[in-house]
């Protein structure tokens, strides 16, 4: 029964977190947020509210108009807008953080900006559209001693950890293969989505291609060492708007990878899987699909999958299968919502409330690290370079290519 009323009250928290006040005893981060964006009110601004420590003090866009409209109805005090908004924000001195959600391809050069202006940094993944602006960004934060962090939410909930921690422990004996599958079917997104565009850094690898990578590199504890295969469809846009059919050039509407990754053992390699679709088309051509949302470890003694990887929160089934004596398949399902006894938890103490979405967990980090504490998990430059340049690879051996380098050179960096 306890299940019954507890499903309900998690989902009614999750999108009704309660607003907390900033904390007297310790100055809270001001943060400034980088273009109106559709993501930015789940990912940045609610978990915000929500923590003594945060603040979000102002948002910038390129309409200025836009701008107001979006601070008046998250209450965020101000507003930067027209040609200069995003520098204009920047050059605030009150605002000591930025979330930077803007599209792949200006990551890099508002990230170097907002580095240069002396603040700290949570990015969006992916970090960039090559390795190499992913690299510097890192190495320019360290310069500047400024903290920059790869939005990848999920690492930092207890339901994926459990995972690792189950892998990690030995119960299933060595891992053998590895998948992870993000997909949504037809329909979810328009031709004129970002996603579809390549200018912006576009494609279903970059997208949700970005958790899947992520995904086996951390559960497996490895890069890989080779692409054995991979393949993609492009994006083909419905109408014959000139416009649209150019910027989708080169753009994977889906990608299916498989990799070669070192086993921990010495033994023959591991091989994982990832498949991303940002438009699955419909079964028979009229029956919607449902989305793929796993992450799947097939071990020598059985195999884990976590269902809803990427937004847990909201609801997941950790499943286990191990197999016992005389080959006999024993069956468990576990969720896990909160850091305690057995999640697997890394770090420092432990923190959460079952309503906590990966994105406000992912908070608690970034502000423990600007406070000066230990966060519960955190991903390093060498983790966010790793990741795009696997995706690099992934892209030649497909032969659509790396997305665009930004175009954007820096001055002298101070």
């Amino acid at each position: 029964m306890g299940s019954f009323f507890s499903t309900p009250y998690r989902l009614y928290k999750t999108f009704n977190p309660p607003y907390v006040p900033p904390l007297p005893s310790s100055k809270p981060v001001r943060f400034g947020v980088l273009g109106a964006a559709a993501i930015a009110p789940i990912a940045f601004i609610s978990p915000a509210k929500n923590h003594a420590e945060a603040v979000v003090l102002a948002v910038a866009a390129r309409d200025k108009g836009r701008a107001e409209v979006f601070a008046k109805k998250y209450g965020i005090p101000k507003a930067y807008g027209g040609k200069d908004g995003y520098q204009d924000m920047l050059n605030d001195p009150e605002i000591d953080a930025v979330y930077n959600p803007l599209p792949n391809g200006l990551h890099f050069e508002w990230t170097m900006k907002a580095l240069a202006a002396g603040k700290h940094v949570l990015l969006e993944k992916p970090s960039a559209d090559t390795a190499d602006e992913t690299r510097q960004m890192y190495e320019y934060a360290e310069k500047k001693g400024l903290v920059l962090l790869e939005a990848f939410h999920y690492r930092f909930h207890p339901a994926i950890q459990r995972v690792k921690a189950i892998l990690d422990s030995g119960e299933l004996g060595a891992i053998k293969g590895l998948e992870a599958r993000l997909a949504i079917p037809r329909g979810a997104m328009k031709d004129d989505d970002i996603r579809f565009d390549l200018s912006l850094g576009g494609g279903a690898l970059m997208d949700m291609g970005c958790y899947t990578m992520n995904c086996i590199r951390y559960l497996s504890g490895a890069n890989p060492t080779s692409v054995i295969h991979a393949s993609a469809e492009q994006h083909v846009p419905s109408s014959n708007d000139a416009s649209l059919r150019t910027a989708a050039v080169n753009v994977d509407r889906s990608t299916t990878a498989t990799f070669a990754i070192p086993a921990p053992s010495g033994s023959s390699d591991i091989t994982a899987t990832i498949f991303c679709d940002l438009s699955m088309p419909p079964t028979f051509g009229v029956i919607p699909k449902m989305p793929q949302v796993s992450a799947k470890v097939v071990c020598e003694g059985g195999e884990v999958e976590l269902y809803n990887f990427p937004l847990p929160t909201l609801y997941h089934s950790l499943t286990v299968r191990k197999r016992g004596a005389g080959g006999r398949v024993e069956k468990r399902v576990e969720k896990v919502y909160t850091f305690g006894s057995g999640s697997g938890s890394e770090g420092a103490t432990p923190k959460g409330e079952v309503w906590w979405t990966t994105y406000r967990y992912q908070l608690e980090a970034f502000i423990d690290k600007l406070k000066g504490r230990t966060p519960q998990t955190w991903l390093d430059k060498e983790d966010a370079v790793s990741n795009i340049e696997w995706i690099e690879k992934v892209y030649k051996e497909t032969g659509l290519g790396s997305r665009p380098k930004s175009t954007y050179v820096p001055g002298a960096l101070s």
